[in-house]
């Protein structure tokens, strides 16, 4: 029924497999060891979640993984004849033994299910779909008893979970009982409308279901039809009870599933004898505790399956969680401020803040879902609060960060990419390592890895241990977190109870091996000597990093960094070592290697920068590990004696950082000036001149970074007088801005307080440029200073345009490459498009055949299509043409800098039109744009108005202010206008259609007269009368009549509409005060919707728009009602019959109190009786049904802790203007049942019409479309993929 219902949720942060492309120097990462707890978890395959929750339990059920233990491949058979024939090898059981050891004694983090579900005959597709965990229980054991027919343990699946049933219905004439009984391998038991397992057990085996009154039993007795009484008792139990929690259920009313995320508690343990049909015996017979608990996290389309279980045998090493182990101390607390003041670490950097934490752990690696809350306990604040708006979620941080970070145990940890996580050093001692590398050989691996550090208040009693076990994750949790799954939408699915008599033998604790078969245990031995030693292959690899030495004789200071002192790389040298060793090894291997190395050897990190090489940090303590110090592949050390380098003093640290800086300085020919000013063309070299031509010098320097401005200058050998300038970039001015249409170059000076500032302080980074001036370079043509901004305009500025002529070239023809003439013309920033044009037509020689004749010069965009023509007395840099660009040279004029070049076409956009053009002046008005495109077109009369286009390039608003000049209305050179016919609409008024109200009606449907029928009941009826029959809301039917047409303002209020609209001649003889004894309703759909409040409110703001239509009633008072007050229809029920009496209005204040319990308060005080004795319910006209409205109040929930919000006016009622309040008197009248004989009419019309869709008969009206459509589907579902096993003919 739920087809797919379980899908797997995605989880932020790193996807499994993401490590794929880490590339490993190893090969391939050996499967991680067991964590702390020492247990083994079993990987997803995609949506196998279901399935690893199940495994699980029943491996931590000892008797059910004993009986599969005592079946000798004598009867099950060997897999390696699988394929033979002849062979019947029972598969299915036999991989669950190999799961079973391979998840008890082989030393990994989790055991892979392929083979398994190979068994079961599913192909790699199958891994993903999810299913649900209670069917594959029913099918898995099935599956069990026919791979096991014919062998020992045929029936160990009944011995252990088999129970009965019996059902029992005794006549109440004659006595006579009549039995059947009913077997069980699980209960199924109910969840919605209960609070606890006891009570649904009580529902389900105590209580007595009556057959009486029109539901009578035939007694085979009596011969006839007889009051009985019917109920179920458990006649034999399992040792073994599983119960099964409908948590998911349909809403027949709604149409969609839902998850019951309610309360409902079950006990740790749990009598039966009350349910019980044989109640002799000693309690022991009855009792069973819980030991596993399947949870189902998620909706009911989505979610992921996790178990609790308690480890009877004592298998798993229980640890505290950890929130229980934050230190508590003082000491502890003095650990951490100490720990934290020797990291240093920097809060604000999440780099150092995530690497710190991962290097601080003891397997040198993080679970992805603790990194977290570790972060938190770090730095006490979370990632999304201090990180996430300036790096985004810590997943991304994390992939984005792959040269530090890197992804180890399949996806599920993440560590350090110079320091991978040791496998076999991840125990803290020795033994540790000894015990955790081969669980089968160590039966009391907990008791050793406990240490005696464990204290003895935070272990439970023997037995007791629980642990969560979550896909390939295992850790230890407490028993009172079992309560957390209660409710919510992360509760309770599955419950597992065993019979207390059920003892466990004392060699059973601690031990892996009990009842495993020798051919198991030594399978399992080998594959954790292969483990090792792939462990130890990999580790020896990965802690193996590569060294860059760089030695101090090979170095100078220069320019703030460390240069090579020749140019041929002789100063670095590659070193391999082992990263597990100290930083006093590495000193004296370095000893070693440099034989004449005289004094003392400082060790310091650097970094090879655009400026040369920097020193950071000195490896000072030589007892660290490489690793702890934080050296990873390819890390640069330079080789010194800590204090200088060829004599000069080196600065360290980041402060100190050396930027390289490119210094500008003017470089002039002796005939530099001349150049400018002619504008030759020039070369294309950017202004980039080393020596011998006039232009700018550039040279690349470095500086210290906590160097002064000041000091750069100095350094440079600059005068005080000297000015110092950056690069001017974004200035107020555009001909300022190097760039923007060609021309200079703009630079800003350095205020003066800026030279005690540093490099850093100034933000100047890598490649910026600083132009260094003398004060008499402002004499020279080539410098112009503006305010503290300098214009340099050197020969380089002046470049070209190339302009094109194509004789018989139109707008939108193809041109004819040969006839197209093409020339260059040097051109600046600062020349006038009109001399482009003559020095164009001059090099074409195109005077004779352009005599008399207007052309102006269009770009063209990269589509080809011409542009706009460009204003012809403005420069190349004021006209935003760009440099090194193509004009094309065309016919027609060309607009001044005070007129518009416009576009327009007739009645139609311009896809479907001729588009022409037109020149205006700015300041021209909409009317004489408009009289001007009529003229330009031959069109006279004045029945024209100017629309624009929209967004989309179809006709859209029209330009209302006629008066309004061009320039207002901000359209722009090249606009597109559409002249479109007909007068200019008035500027917002509304056209509205206006109905009065005559009386409510309570139509009888089917009925003679003037009633409506079902299928009328959404169309507008007229009666007799010249009046029409609207539906309302509530299913009940109003009389209208029209009385015209108002036109009106949309900034008008709602009393003003009201004032006009009784200035309607329909409206003379009806009796209305004032407007405050009118009602005003909209109609939507052929239905009164709302009811417009407001009396000030404006029709813009009520969100009126012309065509629409209203409807006005009297009123006998005034009326002004809030935004929370709704008007109901009420329907009070007449006792002992299926009817009501005539409805009648009442307005509910729900703006304070919009539960239930204030309504059925307000209705209460309106008849004058009490609350408790009125049953309220909302009638549903479209399906003629009513929904009950009890005290109900929706889930409490767990995060927040807090009840939501009970609110009529929201789900699932959403009571509305004109909805009817059925009402019954339970003082006077005990059916319960709102129904008519009318709703049960049109509810078999329902039927009907359905069951002639479903064969292909007639559609049915519009109304019962419409609830289909809502009832519906509104997302699509992946196709329900049936689950099954297969399994082989052994009988």
């Amino acid at each position: 029924m739920f087809g797919n219902l379980f899908e797997e949720e995605e989880q932020e942060g790193f996807s499994s497999t993401s490590s794929r492309g880490r590339v490993s120097k190893g090969g391939d990462e050996p499967p991680p060891p067991r964590g702390r707890s020492n247990l083994c978890g079993i990987k997803n395959q995609g949506g196998t979640c279901y399935l690893n929750s199940l495994l699980q339990t029943l491996l931590f059920t000892p008797e059910f993984r004993e009986e599969l233990f005592n079946l000798g491949p004598e009867e099950l058979g060997c897999l390696e004849d699988k394929e033979k024939p002849e062979a019947k090898v029972r598969v299915i059981p036999l991989e669950l033994q190999r799961l079973f050891a391979r998840l008890l004694l082989v030393d990994q983090q989790s055991a892979s299910t392929a083979d398994l579900t190979e068994s079961f005959g599913w192909n790699s597709s199958e891994g993903t779909n999810q299913h649900d965990v209670q069917e594959l229980n029913r099918i898995l054991f099935s599956a069990l008893e026919h791979s096991l027919v014919g062998t020992s343990g045929s029936t160990f699946i009944h011995r252990l979970y088999h129970g009965t049933i019996v059902n029992s219905i005794v006549c109440k004439e004659c006595g006579n009982v009549s039995q059947r009984q009913e077997d069980f391998l699980d209960l199924t038991v109910c969840v919605c409308g209960v609070s606890s397992l006891e009570e649904a057990l009580w529902n389900m085996f105590v209580e007595e279901e009556l057959f009486e009154g029109n539901n009578l039993y035939r007694c085979a007795q009596c011969d006839r039809l007889v009051t009985a009484a019917k109920s179920a008792k458990l006649q034999k139990l399992p040792p073994f009870m599983t119960m099964s929690l409908l948590r998911f259920s349909f809403d027949f009313t709604k149409y969609e599933r839902y998850k019951e995320t309610g309360r409902y508690s079950f006990p740790l343990n749990i009598n039966l004898r009350p349910f019980c049909e044989q109640t002799d015996g000693d309690d022991s017979d009855f009792s069973y505790e819980l030991f596993s608990v399947i949870i189902h996290k998620g909706g009911c389309y989505g979610g992921h399956y996790h178990v609790y279980i308690r480890d009877i045998d004592e298998l798993g090493n229980w640890e505290p969680p950890e929130e229980d182990c934050k230190p508590k101390t003082q000491k502890k607390v003095k650990e951490e401020v100490k720990e934290a003041s020797e990291t240093k670490l920097q809060d604000d950097d999440p780099l150092s803040v995530l690497a710190a934490i991962i290097a601080q752990e003891p397997s040198k690696s993080v679970l992805l879902d603790q990194l977290g809350q570790k972060l938190m306990n770090k730095i006490g604040s979370s990632w999304s609060k201090k990180f996430r708006k300036h790096y985004g979620p810590i997943g991304k941080f994390l992939q984005s960060h792959s040269d530090v970070f890197m992804l180890v145990s399949s996806g599920t940890r993440v560590a350090l990419k110079a320091n991978p996580p040791s496998p076999v050093t991840e125990s803290s001692s020795p033994a540790e390592e000894t015990t955790t590398s081969d669980p089968s050989a160590a039966p009391d691996v907990p008791e050793q890895q406990q240490g005696s550090n464990q204290k003895p208040e935070h272990k439970p009693e023997q037995g007791s241990h629980w642990f969560d076990l979550n896909d390939s994750a295992v850790t230890s949790i407490r028993e009172s977190d079992i309560e957390k799954q209660f409710q919510g939408k992360e509760s309770a699915y599955m419950l597992f109870y065993r019979k207390t008599q059920l003892h466990r033998p004392d060699e059973a604790l601690n031990n892996r091996q009990y009842k495993v078969p020798t051919h198991l245990i030594q399978m399992a031995q080998e594959e954790n000597i292969k483990l090792k030693r792939m462990r130890e292959e990999f580790e020896a690899t990965n802690n193996t990093v590569e060294l860059r030495l760089h030695l101090a004789p090979c170095y100078r200071m220069e320019n703030g960094a460390l240069q090579p002192v020749s140019k041929e790389p002789n100063g670095s040298t590659t070193l391999s070592f082992d990263r597990r060793k100290t930083v006093g090894d590495l000193r004296l291997a370095i000893y070693q290697m440099q034989e004449l190395w005289e004094g003392d050897m400082a060790l310091t990190v650097a970094k090879s920068l655009p400026a040369g090489l920097h020193l950071y940090n000195t490896l000072t303590d030589d007892s660290v590990s490489l690793y702890s110090a934080g050296i990873c592949t390819n890390t640069d050390l330079f080789v010194w004696n800590g204090r200088e380098v060829c004599g000069a003093t080196v600065l360290t640290g980041a402060e100190w950082e050396p930027v390289l800086l490119t210094v500008v300085r003017p470089f002039l020919g002796d005939d530099a000036e001349e150049e400018a000013a002619v504008g030759e063309e020039c070369e294309e070299t950017g202004g980039d001149f080393e020596n011998g031509g006039p232009g700018l010098k550039k040279e690349a320097r470095g500086f210290a970074g906590g160097a002064t401005l000041g000091e750069v200058r100095e350094a440079l050998g600059e005068p005080k007088e000297s000015l110092l300038c950056q690069e001017h970039k974004g200035g107020k001015r555009r001909e300022q801005g190097a760039g923007e249409g060609g021309g200079a170059s703009g630079w800003r000076i350095f205020p003066p307080d800026d030279m005690q500032r540093t490099l850093k302080e100034l933000s100047l980074k890598d490649g910026d440029a600083v132009l260094v001036l003398e004060p008499q370079s402002f004499d020279s043509s080539l410098f112009t200073l503006n305010g503290d901004v300098v214009t340099v305009t050197t020969p380089s500025d002046c470049r070209w345009l190339q302009v094109e002529f194509q004789p018989h070239a139109k707008g939108g023809e193809e041109e004819d490459e040969e006839e197209t003439k093409k020339i260059k013309v040097p051109a600046t920033g600062s020349m006038l498009l009109s001399e482009v044009k003559q020095r164009a037509i001059e090099e074409l020689q195109l005077q004779e055949q352009l005599l008399g004749a207007e052309f102006c010069l269009r770009q063209v965009d990269c589509t080809g299509k011409l542009l706009p023509p460009v204003c012809e007395e403005l420069s190349v840099r004021d006209a935003g043409v760009r440099l090194m660009t193509t004009l094309t040279l065309c016919p027609g004029n060309g607009p001044k800098a005070s007129q518009l070049f416009l576009h327009f076409t007739v009645g139609t956009a311009p896809s479907a039109g001729i588009e022409m053009d037109i020149i205006v002046e700015k300041t021209c008005t909409v009317k004489e744009c408009l009289k001007a495109m009529l003229n330009a077109v031959g069109l006279d009369g004045t029945c024209w108005h100017l629309r624009r286009l929209d967004w989309c390039e179809e006709v859209g608003e029209p330009l209302m202010e006629e008066d309004a000049l061009l320039s207002e209305l901000k359209i722009s050179n090249g606009e597109t206008l559409v002249l479109t016919e007909g007068h200019l609409p008035p500027k917002g008024f509304l056209k509205i259609s206006v109905w009065l109200y005559l009386n409510l009606k309570n139509v009888e449907l089917n009925h003679t007269g003037n009633g409506l029928t079902e299928q009328q009941t959404d169309v507008v009826v007229t009666d007799e009368t010249g009046s029409q029959l609207f539906p309302l809301c509530g299913g009940n039917v109003a009389e209208l009549r029209s009385v015209g047409q108002v036109e009106i303002s949309d900034e008008a209020t709602l009393e003003e509409l009201k004032t006009q609209v009784l200035t309607l001649p329909a409206l003379q003889d009806v009796c209305i005060p004032t407007t405050g004894f009118m009602r005003v309703w909209q109609l939507e759909g052929q239905r009164l919707a709302r009811i417009l409040r407001g009396q000030q409110a404006t029709l813009r703001k009520l969100k009126l728009t012309s065509g629409t239509s209203l409807c006005v009633q009297q009123l006998l008072k005034e009326e002004d009602l809030g935004p929370k007050e709704v008007l109901l229809i009420l329907k009070m029920g007449i006792p002992g019959e299926r009817c009501y009496y005539p409805p009648e209005e009442l307005v509910w204040d729900a703006s304070h109190d919009s539960s239930p319990r204030s309504l059925r308060t307000c209705l209460a005080a309106h008849y004058g009786l009490s609350p408790d004795s009125l049953l309220l319910a909302k009638h549903q006209p479209d399906r003629h049904t009513w929904e009950e409205i009890s005290n109900w109040t929706q889930q409490v929930s767990k995060k927040k802790k807090k009840k939501k919000a009970d609110s009529l006016l929201g789900a699932p009622f959403h009571l509305k203007d004109g909805d009817t309040i059925g009402i019954k008197n339970l003082l006077i009248d005990n059916n319960r049942d709102f129904v008519t004989l009318e709703d049960e009419q049109g509810q078999q019309r329902l039927r009907e019409q359905a069951e002639e869709r479903r064969k292909g008969g007639q559609a049915a009206g519009s109304s019962d479309a419409d609830s289909q459509k809502k009832a519906g589907q509104t997302k699509s579902r992946k196709p329900e993929v049936a689950l099954s096993i297969n399994v082989g003919v052994f009988r």
